[in-house]
């Protein structure tokens, strides 16, 4: 048996001994179940994780915002929990927003908090946590559906009841055609998501608890356009006459692209709507809770995933005049001059990817302590590859493939440069525990602890990622790692007055970087990269005003990223590289609620911090650059939220809301010389509900109708000297354009 195998039979055993000794530990006796019921209520930092309109995104229809920590957001958004597990172990290319939507057949949708976060994942952030809809004791109707002025239809249904004998059922669909807003002139739709849900419940004697059965397929596709721009000194883009923003495709007219596999040297097409760029997955879980003596509550959640998880990812790098001498042509050999925009794409066709998951936890509640112990094992297997090629195209509305010297007979070039590959398993092991002690009335101290047992291996590719790169078997080498990690917090709320007091946290994670680092050729650093956050702050509640004021500090360090760099002296030439650096930032956040008279309610958030990068260094193209202490690249300074709302109507029937979010200036490369200018996103809707079954929702999505950019300017990151790029046209990310979305709800 390989060491592997080995690991995982000792892993199963200490998995069963713990969880053994949680529930002979379960049995023992315990004081009575009862809180102070006169104790000062807060809302400490609880406030600071609700109100967060987390669902609310002004890029795209399928996926929850990023809630900023000072630390960049991730490629694959905010993580996800559905039914006290991860959607996905990781997110790419196995991309949650590919089966995970917000749905009525989900039951409810939170947030969880910073440090339950930490402690039952061992992350720092913010995560959407999410509940599947499951057997109701009645019959039950839950739909909706959406639409919006550029197309986009979502019909979303799910119905639940008893069978019978304690066994009930629930049976969900969630379909969505979304053409985005930009008219992509290779595929009708932006986004074409199918997700539909089977499920059993049986309810133990007594109601002591129930255990669910629960399986969802998903099959998913979807694209990220872009667009390009003037930049302006003072880092404004002014909108082309013949592009706009949010409404034109920067897609391939054609959109079918020529790759050559890294597994077996032979060359494929693919495109937006190829069995290539989609994924599909299923899922099978067993999750419930069961009420055992002296009111110990267990709880489980188990989870079989497999897929086949697909990427097809144009992205720009750069733009470039050329005139009819250099020898560019169309496709029908028409010389061409005028501005070229080169493009980079990866395709990974359908990688298999399985986990298996396991939650187990035990939770009490006793006059002084709130007690959550628990077991959670996550199992992960994949194989992932990238394949890689460039190609460069016109710069207009649904662009035109253009032939040059560089590029073969097909109009492509660099096949397999910084193509990815890397094969291998992970696995997490954890045990944590987590107490809220109320030592008295006015002192309550929360605190816990993960410790994770983290094991990888697999092989990877030592041969360079040049022109041609093809995989060979007697260039793999295997790789293996064993670590442990340990997380944990440490807070307290003290109440000075009823309605005043402070709070205070400090807590501490740490991670290993995954298969995903051994991308490339270059053996990965495999340092430990720890976070550690602290904050501490004050709370004011009445009966208008709820308020939370705190002071963070975050620091990261061996963070990894891989990025897209551009050679100065020949910008169609990019390539990838893996860097490593720390981040930190200082931030002051506060949170307000305000209530001046029935039906009306404010909520402004502000936070002011500055990330920076610290121990950034690299050499790329044979010059060593050195970015220690510049500012993190597309992060915000400044943040606001104000999100007003009015309930009226005899019955309370209408409501209409409205929220406003603020960002500061953000740099659009890390050399901090191109930044683009502050912006607001907006939203805002009238809801009626005509009776208890039926709602209406008119809403609208960026109604100030802001046109510009946002996030990086793709191939800039080495910039140092702007003053050549006023006036000049780039590419980059932007918000939505105006959009107007009608939903109706029908539930029974």
């Amino acid at each position: 048996m390989d060491s592997s195998g080995s690991n995982l039979i000792i892993m199963r055993k200490y998995f069963i001994l713990i969880l053994m000794l949680f529930i002979a530990f379960s049995s023992r006796g315990a004081q009575q179940n009862t809180i102070y019921k006169d104790s000062v209520k807060t809302t400490s930092s609880k406030k600071l994780e609700s109100d967060r309109n987390v669902m609310l995104n002004a890029e795209d229809n399928t996926s929850p915002r990023e809630i900023n920590v000072g630390l960049p957001a991730s490629v694959g958004g905010m993580t996800i929990m559905e039914d006290n597990l991860p959607v996905v172990y990781y997110y790419w290319p196995d991309m949650p927003n590919r089966l995970w939507r917000q749905s009525v057949g989900l039951s409810r949708i939170g947030l969880m908090g910073l440090n339950e976060s930490a402690v039952t994942l061992g992350d720092i952030g913010y995560t959407v946590d999410s509940h599947s809809q499951m057997s109701t004791k009645v019959f039950k109707l839950k739909s909706k559906f959406t639409t919006n002025n550029f197309g986009w239809l979502q019909g979303d249904a799910n119905i639940s009841g008893p069978l019978g004998k304690g066994w009930g059922y629930t049976l969900g669909a969630f379909v969505n055609f979304d053409p985005g807003t930009t008219d992509i002139a290779c595929s009708k739709y932006n986004d074409v998501t199918k997700i539909f849900r089977v499920g059993l419940t049986k309810y133990f004697n007594n109601n002591r608890g129930v255990i669910n059965f629960l399986y969802k397929y998903s099959d998913s596709r979807n694209i990220h356009d872009y667009a390009y721009f003037r930049y302006e000194k003072g880092g404004n883009v002014t909108e082309m006459d013949n592009f706009k923003i949010g409404r034109d495709s920067y897609i391939l007219r054609s959109g079918k692209v020529r790759f050559k596999d890294i597994i077996s040297g032979e060359y494929y097409w693919s495109d937006i709507d190829s069995y290539n760029a989609k994924s599909v997955s299923n899922n099978f879980s067993v999750f419930g809770n069961y009420l055992l003596k002296n009111n110990w509550n267990l709880n489980f959640s188990t989870r079989l995933h497999i897929s086949k998880a697909s990427v097809f990812e144009p992205s720009p790098t750069t733009v470039q005049e050329v005139t009819t001498d250099q020898g560019y042509t169309l496709a029908d050999g028409t010389p061409y001059s005028g501005y070229v925009g080169t493009m980079v794409v990866q395709s990974s066709p359908r990688n298999p990817i399985s986990d298996i998951m396991g939650r187990f936890w035990l939770t009490k509640k006793t006059k002084y302590h709130d007690w959550n112990l628990g077991i959670l094992e996550m199992l992960h297997k994949r194989k992932f590859t990238s394949n890689r090629t460039f190609y460069q195209q016109t710069l207009e509305p649904q662009p035109q493939l253009l032939f040059s010297n560089k590029t073969d007979e097909y109009g492509f070039y660099n096949y397999g440069k910084s193509a990815a590959y890397h094969k291998g398993i992970e696995n997490k092991l954890s045990i944590y525990g987590v107490d809220k002690w109320n030592v008295n009335r006015n002192l309550s101290i929360n605190y816990g602890l993960n410790i994770r047992y983290f094991h990888m291996d697999g092989n990877y590719s030592t041969s360079p990622r040049d022109v041609g790169f093809v995989i060979k078997e007697n260039e793999l080498k295997d790789f293996s790692h064993n670590n442990i990690h340990i997380g944990g917090f440490i807070g307290a709320t003290y109440n000075i007055t009823r309605n005043l007091g402070l709070m205070g946290n400090i807590q501490y994670t740490e991670t290993n970087n995954g298969l995903e680092s051994y991308n490339l050729a270059v053996e990965p650093s495999m340092k430990k990269s720890g976070t550690k956050e602290g904050a501490v702050g004050i709370f004011w509640n009445n009966q208008y005003i709820q308020l939370v004021s705190q002071l963070t500090y975050v620091r990261k360090n061996n963070f990894l990223k891989r990025f897209n760099f551009v050679n100065p002296d020949d910008p169609s030439d990019a390539t990838n590289k893996s860097v490593y650096y720390d981040i930190q930032t200082v931030g002051w956040t506060t949170d307000f609620n305000f209530h001046p008279f029935k039906g009306a309610k404010l909520h402004f958030l502000f936070t002011l911090q500055n990330p920076l990068y610290k121990n950034f260094n690299f050499e790329v193209y044979g010059m060593k650059y050195d970015y220690n202490d510049y500012n993190v690249l597309s992060i915000s300074k400044v943040l606001m939220e104000i999100d007003p709302s009015y309930n009226f109507g005899k019955k309370n029937e209408w409501r209409i809301w409205a929220s406003f979010r603020y960002f500061s200036k953000q740099f659009a490369n890390i050399t901090n010389v191109l930044y683009f200018a502050p912006h607001w996103e907006t939203f805002g809707g009238l809801d009626y509900k005509l009776n208890k079954n039926i709602r209406f929702s008119l809403s609208a999505v960026n109604f100030l109708n802001q046109r510009g950019a946002k996030g990086s300017i793709n191939g800039s990151e080495l910039v140092t000297d702007p003053t050549p790029y006023y006036g000049t046209l780039m590419t980059g990310s932007y918000i939505m354009p105006f959009t107007v979305r009608f939903s109706t709800s029908i539930n029974f």
